[in-house]
């Protein structure tokens, strides 16, 4: 198997399955991740949290009518691979590492990123670019470019 693999096929619900996908994540949502397998023989499986993340993701998905795949990723990625996840350029990801903003390990003469700091980067990433469109509004509507009769304009 390759180090970036799609899960078999993407799967587009049929329309015959949509109430059916719609009424799993309505209870998807209710009973959390106390959510258990049924067995044939009725012997209940407790679904663990990292699966039933991305089992509420893809019935989400569907529900919305969405193709969903399911990729496969290594725990250390390439420089690409990286670059891919965070959607920027393999250089400006090469940057990111020669600043340590994201650590990394040397297989070689080769570059590798932990997901797990991708994830933690990105995370800390979307939430100072939040913060700072927070800030950009506010002072926005502080300087007055921005009140409630522009808005109105809109509509």
């Amino acid at each position: 198997m390759s180090r970036h693999s799609v899960l078999s096929e993407s799967v587009m619900p049929p329309e015959q399955e949509a109430q059916s996908i719609k009424e799993l994540e309505r209870r998807l949502k209710i009973e959390g991740s106390q959510t258990k397998l049924v067995g044939a023989k009725g012997e209940e499986i407790s679904i663990p949290d990292s699966v039933y993340q991305v089992l509420r993701q893809a019935v989400h998905a569907m529900a919305l009518g969405k193709v969903v795949s399911v990729v496969i990723q290594d725990r250390e990625l390439t420089t690409q691979k990286a670059a891919d996840f965070l959607k920027v350029s393999r250089p400006h990801l090469i940057k990111l590492l020669e600043q340590r903003e994201i650590p990394h390990i040397m297989v070689g003469t080769h570059r590798r990123v932990h997901f797990e700091d991708l994830v933690k980067y990105k995370k800390q990433r979307d939430s100072k670019r939040r913060e700072g469109l927070k800030q950009f509004t506010q002072f926005l509507e502080d300087e007055g470019f921005y009140d409630d009769e522009s808005s109105e304009l809109d509509q």
